[in-house]
């Protein structure tokens, strides 16, 4: 796993709490890193999920230290409920691009080294390519803004359909930065980075996956059981947080003179963490990667 750097791994084993004899899902396996300190952290078994192949492959290399405690398949996090047969004792999900993914330039998910504009997890499906080459400019407009949140979505993505066809990430880097003129370039993150995000986040559909797979989980755990999240996006937390804030607050019962409040949802979950968790100084310093990160938990309530 060499390379990998687990984000607020501490905080996530407290807020997950492994136990002898318990299961647990690791929704977003990529290096492996959380299912291994988890495994080591208690006489227990994971399920490995990812919808990368590569992923996968690594952790079949994983499962031979744990004596058959690790299971590894492919698949996406929302389907949790489908590959596994039961119910589990706790969920972890680590949002976003992995390491391994963000740093082999083939998968084209990064401008730092150039390669195919592709950007897939899961290496099916419409690539970042085919979108940026095809899309209407109005709908690039519209993506680069909403899940970019970037200020001169229309300029950057007029860019794009001029300089287009283009295939390599460094071209497409390179029409970002000169949409947003020599100024962004002084800036110290990369005019292209909204961008990038932008149609990664698209290509995946992570956010509508993310919202599948807390409602997933919501369904996969036991009572006591906890849900951890790691989110690295304000997008992302934004989505983690107005789920625990419904599921975990109390709602008022139902009369025959507010038959509406009856049908609201249940409290599902007690909420772990008021606030979001965020990395150390220290870890930040380690992993530039985790300055970002937020983490979020809840437990399970009995039904």
């Amino acid at each position: 796993m060499s390379g990998h750097l687990p984000v607020m791994l501490a905080e996530v084993l407290e807020a997950l709490s492994p136990s002898n004899g318990k299961h647990y899902i690791d929704g977003t396996f990529g290096g492996g890193g959380y299912s291994k300190a988890i495994l080591e952290a208690a006489d227990c078994r994971v399920l490995g999920i990812d919808r990368d192949p590569d992923a996968i492959a690594r952790g079949r290399e994983l499962a031979k230290q744990f004596g058959g405690r690790l299971t590894v398949v492919q698949g996406e996090f929302s389907q949790m409920d489908e590959l596994f047969t039961g119910k589990s004792d706790g969920v972890v999900l680590d949002l976003g691009v992995s390491s391994f993914q963000f740093d082999e330039a083939a998968r084209g998910f990064s401008f730092r080294e150039d390669g195919p504009l592709d950007m897939r997890m899961s290496k099916a499906g419409v690539s970042a390519a085919d979108f940026v080459n095809t899309a209407e400019e109005s709908v690039l407009a519209d993506v680069i803004h909403h899940l970019g949140e970037e200020r001169f979505a229309r300029r950057v993505a007029r860019a794009i359909v001029s300089a287009r066809p283009l295939s390599r990430t460094a071209e497409l880097a390179d029409v970002v930065a000169k949409a947003l003129g020599p100024a962004a370039m002084r800036h110290p993150i990369h005019p292209a980075t909204r961008t990038f995000q932008a149609l990664r986040i698209h290509v995946n559909d992570e956010l509508g996956e993310l919202e599948r797979g807390l409602e997933t989980a919501e369904r996969a755990l036991n009572a006591g059981g906890r849900l951890v999240v790691v989110a690295f996006h304000s997008l992302e937390d934004r989505i983690v947080k107005r789920f625990l804030a419904e599921r975990g607050k109390p709602q008022p019962a139902g009369s025959r003179h507010a038959p509406l409040a009856a049908a609201k949802k249940k409290q599902t979950f007690r909420l772990i963490t008021s606030k979001p968790r965020m990395p150390t100084e220290a870890e930040i310093a380690q992993n530039p990667r985790a300055r970002s990160a937020r983490l979020r938990a809840a437990e399970k309530l009995a039904a």
